[in-house]
């Protein structure tokens, strides 16, 4: 076992890690709830870049039920980062997990 190229490899692989880390900050996935009716995208850093609500769904008198909308497309937004990040990262790791990623 050569330590000095397995040493070689690991810093190559840190290196895609990191390439692929920063092309995933600027992919962007979006997030629904209601049937479309609320709309939410988030970058590869899970920052929310746009929020679109239907008027229509926009009732005084059923606050929680826009609010729920908003969690679901929230947590769909989130769901679908880490589908992505997990299919960009495994093209390096080889399907392999890697803490921290």
């Amino acid at each position: 076992m050569d330590i000095q190229k397995l040493m070689k490899q690991a810093q190559q692989m840190q290196k895609q890690v990191e390439a692929k880390q920063s092309e995933l900050a600027g992919m962007e996935v979006t997030g629904t709830a209601g049937s479309g009716q609320v709309t939410l995208t988030m970058n590869g850093k899970y920052a929310v870049t746009n929020l679109v609500v239907n008027p229509e769904v926009v009732d005084p008198e059923d606050v929680d039920f826009l609010q729920d909308m908003l969690m679901a497309a929230f947590n769909d937004a989130v769901a679908n980062v880490e589908k992505l990040t997990e299919s960009e990262m495994g093209s390096i790791t080889g399907g392999m997990s890697l803490p921290g990623m």
